[in-house]
């Protein structure tokens, strides 16, 4: 192993990798979920069809993980958010999932989160200087 080397991946390498931590994954899960995933993005649209908001977020296993919420700055506060997470968790529901987790930044929404009864499971202070990266979850009944 003396000729190894280190570079920054291809888009071709870096799907290869993924899929061979996918398949090792899938041996390690019950058989029933090895297979579940699938992304779940929704969108906001105002009445002219413009984009105002809308969330992605993926179905791996036995739950959803929602990477990005996002409500433009001049519909913030209109509860278009709390209908974002309400639709998220009733899909989690009729999908099966058994909890969401999330991350946000102090600068962001952790106490929208805490709010609509996301638990706080994490956080790295300082992340970045100046914030805290918050991780959530809410167990889903």
């Amino acid at each position: 192993m003396t000729d190894i080397t280190i570079s920054f991946g291809k888009e071709e390498e870096s799907t290869y990798i993924r899929n061979k931590l996918i398949e090792f994954n899938a041996k390690h899960v019950p058989e029933h979920l090895s297979s579940r995933y699938e992304e779940i993005n929704l969108t906001l649209k105002d009445e002219n069809g413009s984009i105002i908001g809308g969330m992605l977020s993926t179905l791996c296993w036995n739950w959803i993980e929602v990477e990005i919420l996002w409500i433009d700055d001049s519909k913030r506060g209109n509860g278009l958010g709390t209908q974002l997470l309400s639709r998220i968790e009733q899909i989690a529901r009729e999908k099966g999932c058994t909890f969401i987790k999330l991350n946000t930044f102090s600068f962001q929404a952790p106490l929208f989160y805490l709010k609509h009864g996301y638990v706080q499971v994490a956080v790295f202070e300082e992340a970045p200087i100046g914030s805290n990266h918050y991780y959530f979850k809410k167990t889903i009944a």
